[in-house]
């Protein structure tokens, strides 16, 4: 070290050999896609690894539910009334578990909430296994309403983690969409097959096991976990700007999904083989897993506002697919076929919605606005249900395709309206 003045200011100049700074990593080193991205963030993986444990048992839970109730009473309507009561409990419960998330901490409230849901769970299956009055199936499944919203907690992670960094969001909200695809996808075999080869309830316990090892793994990653907001002045997503229209097209957006698969059971079994509904359903998982995992991989052209009606539009124009194949064709080849890519528009679509709601959910109530949408699109699931099943029994098989296309065309509507009111509130002159 040498010390010089120039201009009566003392100088300081280290004449000692400098090594050069590493090179940034590339190649097979650095990150070769957007995915490898998100999973160079320290806790990433763990919790990622937990979050997916924790969300496959999600799939398995109705199907084994029916299974096993439906075996041991003989009555398929009294699984699906069990199965309904659930899901009604769950809209009821799950906004306000999501609140409780978002202001106490995702590990503080997500673990005894799935303890108290892995209890209702197992009464069930105790109260199925011994016989008792009908009326406690009801009550026991009911308690498995406070089952957190575990994809909602893994993409608000996701937003923590690139909070102002909207490409990277991208790229993980679709990772999370093609998980839950994957998820929903393998599921239903894996309880069919658990009920199937061992025993009734054997998919329901598993189930339990699964949930509760994943919620445990996701919590311990307490370094990528978004600080609570214990206190907060922000208003209810409900009240906040274009939340209710984002809500209302979800509904539809459930629709289409609940009636897709009733009329596909109904379809293959009308031609003599039910037991491939499972597989040709799965391929329309199959389709949107794919389609979340390339859209994730582009780097998305304009803002999430201007693509979503256009992802709607490409998802209505889609389900006309299997209507065609069906009417036309009446092949289940054709109609698997068409389904595979029909559910390439379902990904994108959910991916950009679920981006607007991020950015459209007042700050600190991140999970309670994801977790609206959710049960928003589990209300429309019912309601398709309802609607494919109506239609099927009074019309055919085949005519029940026409409900998700009308279902997303509803969605279309609704997105396109809102997005025409948006605009026209931006033109309006302001008074001076």
């Amino acid at each position: 070290m040498r010390f010089t003045t120039t201009g009566g200011t003392l100088v300081a100049v280290d004449l000692r050999p400098h090594r050069k700074a590493p090179p940034t990593p590339r190649g097979p080193r650095g990150p070769r896609t957007p995915y490898h991205r998100l999973f160079t963030v320290p806790g990433a993986r763990a919790f990622t690894l937990g979050n997916l444990i924790a969300r496959l048992p999600m799939g398995m839970f109705s199907v084994s539910t029916v299974i096993m109730i439906a075996g041991a009473r003989g009555s398929y309507a009294l699984a699906g009334a069990v199965t309904a009561t659930g899901l009604a409990a769950t809209a009821l419960v799950a906004p306000w578990i999501a609140r409780l998330v978002d202001r106490h901490g995702q590990a503080r409230i997500a673990v005894p909430a799935t303890a108290v849901a892995a209890l209702g769970s197992l009464a069930l299956l105790l109260c199925v296994h011994y016989g008792t009055p009908d009326w406690t199936l009801f009550a026991a499944y009911a308690a498995t309403a406070t089952t957190p919203n575990t994809g909602g907690m893994s993409r608000a992670r996701w937003a923590h983690l690139f909070k102002g960094d909207p490409a990277a969001v991208h790229t993980a909200n679709s990772f999370e969409q093609a998980a839950d695809e994957l998820c929903y996808m393998l599921g239903p075999v894996l309880a069919a097959l658990l009920c199937g080869t061992f025993f009734p309830e054997a998919g329901t316990l598993v189930g339990l096991v699964l949930l509760m090892s994943g919620v445990l793994i996701f919590a311990a990653q307490r370094s990528t976990e978004p600080p609570p907001r214990r206190r907060t002045a922000e208003k209810s997503p409900l009240r906040a700007p274009g939340i209710p229209s984002l809500l209302v097209t979800f509904l539809a957006l459930g629709a289409v999904f609940g009636s897709m698969e009733v009329v596909t059971i109904a379809f293959t079994d009308a031609r003599g083989h039910g037991s491939a509904a499972g597989l040709v359903l799965g391929l329309q998982a199959a389709g949107s897993c794919v389609a979340g995992l390339v859209y994730g991989a582009v780097k998305p052209a304009g803002p999430a506002e201007r693509r979503y009606p256009l992802c709607v539009a490409a998802m209505t124009a889609l389900m006309t697919l299997p209507l065609l194949a069906a009417a036309l064709t009446g092949s289940l080849v054709a109609l698997a076929g068409a389904l595979l890519v029909a559910g390439m528009a379902t990904a994108p679509t959910m991916v950009t919605g679920m981006t607007l709601v991020q950015q459209r959910t007042p700050d600190g109530r991140l999970n309670e606005g994801m977790t609206l949408a959710v049960t928003g699109l589990l209300g429309g699931i019912a309601c398709g249900s309802a609607a494919g099943g109506w239609t099927v029994e009074h019309v055919f098989a085949t005519a029940g395709y026409g409900v998700p296309v009308t279902a997303a065309a509803v969605a279309l509507m609704i997105t396109a309206g809102h997005r025409l009111v948006s605009a026209a509130r931006r033109n309006r002159p302001t008074a001076t």
